[in-house]
Formats: C-alpha cells, structure tokens, sequence
C-alpha cells in the first residue's frame, strides 16, 4: 500500500507522519509539484493539501483507490472521483475540540487584548501610560454559522462563560432543552457581539461573507474565520475593518494560503491572525487523532470495505 501526502511539511513533521503508519506501507511526503505527479502514478491512497484534486489529477493515478482528507474537502472534485472508482472521505469531528478551543483563545485575546498588553510589557513602556480598553465575556451574544462538530463545541465552551448562543445553519437539530436557539442568518448577523464561522466550502457558502453582510453587523461586532477563508470577501473584510463597520477580526484562514507578506491584514491592529493552525493541537503539523482516523480508513479501504465519513458512492 502506497501513501501519497501532499502538503508543506517540516523534516520533523515527516519524520513523526511517517513512524505513524504501518512498516509494511510506503508513505511518501512531497510538496506539490512535478514529483508529486510522479507518484501519483502508483499510489493507492492520496491525502491532499494545498492541491486541487481534479479530474486531470485523478486520471493519472492508475492504482488510486482512496482520496482521504481532514475535515475540509473542498478541493477535491467528488464527482470525478465516483466517475473514475475512487472513494472520498474526510474526517470530519476529529480536530473540533482543537479547532473551538483555538476560536476561544481567540475571542479571549482578543477581548482581554493580550497582544497589545503583551507588546506593552515587553517593550519596557511605563505602566504609568497604560490605556487599553478590555470586556467581560458573560451576557455576549455569539452567532455561529454552521453548526457541525466544531460549531456545537464552541457553543458548549461558550455556554461556560454565559454567552447567549445564536446559531444558523441549513441542517441542524437543536432540542427544546438545548441553551442554543436557531435563527435566520440575517438575524444573527445583525444582533450578535461575535460572529464565528463554522461551515464547510461549497458553492452556496463561498463568498457568503462580503460587504452587505459586514455593514448588517454592529459596528462593535468581532468576525472570527477558522472554517476557510473562501466563506470570506477577503477584500471586503479589509475594508470593513479599516472603515469601523466591525471593532475586529481573529481570522486562521484566508482566500489563498500562505496570507501573503504584502497583506493588509498583517497592518492592521484590530486583527488576530495565525496561520491555519487551529485544528493542529502541538504545532508540527501532527494530529495523533486525525492521523489514526486516516491509518483505519486505508486499512478499510484496502480490506474492501467502504470508509467511514464517505463523501461518495461506488457502485
């Protein structure tokens, strides 16, 4: 069983992916580019990053049984894989609890104004001068778009600092006991404190977040973008940050990835930025959960059964 897995990955991060799955397969680890092409050939399974997996793509690989991804599948053509054979699956849930503890952090930093304070104390200035502004959590209302894994989670973290919860989504089921209420998306965009996006990519979601919608928001509303950043008009989020439609922004992902050095988001002050890293719990590109979940869906795929979290149907 070969393992193709494409993506920037440092040396130690290859060294740990690799001791993860079982002797007996070869697991190769290249950037995209011309040698991935070259083991496209052989491989029977392919987990993808930073690549589009087409039809043009897919009709290289022979042998090609399996595309695995994390939780995000937007860049694989699933059609074309249920045309040429091939399973899709992702692995949706396996990094929510990393992911919605990150977007706290986010929202407490961003509130609590750590990086101001922190540069404050590290550059040396005299605490004499301090003037900062910061806020309490409790009594926020907090909307959340999408409510999967990771969107239920961070309405339970929520919940804790009693946040009111608002939550829209085409296809979720919320009981009459749950703490969170169901509301149309205008709605939610106009009255919460926090707006937190956790909806996959597709054709209705992309783009969904522009000008219009910042200009419903309040002007002291916080967006927060740890889903993918093509949910987002990158460009009309700049200007709502830089024109004061929304008091900031905490923003993990972005409409090309890696964010540009020459991006204004990097200039603005009213804006928390890290670098797709959300769903990573220890900083080396290696999520021992995610990473299980793909060794027993290769070891079902290659035991011919169907794998878990499957986007498609062969017949």
């Amino acid at each position: 069983m070969k393992i193709l897995i494409v993506g920037y990955f440092t040396e130690i991060s290859k060294s740990i992916i690799t001791r993860h799955f079982p002797n007996d397969w070869e697991v190769v680890i290249v950037p995209p580019g011309e040698e991935m092409l070259q083991h496209m050939k052989d491989c029977q399974v392919i987990i993808p990053e930073h690549i589009k997996v087409d039809h043009k793509l897919l009709s290289i690989a022979k042998n090609l049984k399996l595309v695995q991804t994390g939780a995000g599948y937007d860049n694989v053509d699933i059609d074309a894989c249920t045309q040429l054979g091939i399973w899709a699956a992702n692995a949706s849930g396996v990094n929510a609890k990393a992911v919605a503890e990150h977007v706290m952090a986010l929202i407490l930093s961003f509130y609590k104004n750590i990086p101001f304070l922190d540069a404050f104390m590290k550059n040396k200035i005299d605490e004499s001068k301090l003037d900062y502004t910061g806020s309490e959590l409790t009594g926020k209302t907090i909307g959340i778009i999408g409510f999967g894994a990771i969107g239920k989670k961070v309405a339970e973290f929520c919940r804790v600092f009693d946040m009111n919860v608002l939550v829209y989504a085409r296809n979720a089921v919320v009981h009459s006991e749950d703490f969170v209420k169901l509301t149309d998306f205008d709605y939610l965009v106009r009255t919460s404190d926090i707006v937190t996006v956790h909806a996959s990519l597709n054709p209705e979601t992309r783009q969904l977040i522009d000008k219009e919608v910042f200009r419903k928001m309040k002007n002291t509303a916080l967006f927060i973008n740890t889903a993918r950043g093509g949910i987002v008009n990158e460009k009309d989020l700049i200007d709502a940050l830089k024109n004061g439609d929304i008091s900031g922004a905490c923003l993990d992902v972005f409409e090309a990835e890696p964010l540009s050095t020459n991006s204004e988001l990097r200039k603005l002050s009213n804006v928390i930025l890290t670098p797709h890293t959300a769903g990573m719990p220890d900083g080396l590109k290696f999520h021992k959960k995610r990473y299980d979940f793909f060794v027993n869906n290769i070891k079902r795929v290659e035991n011919g059964e169907e794998p878990e979290n499957k986007l498609n149907q062969l017949k």
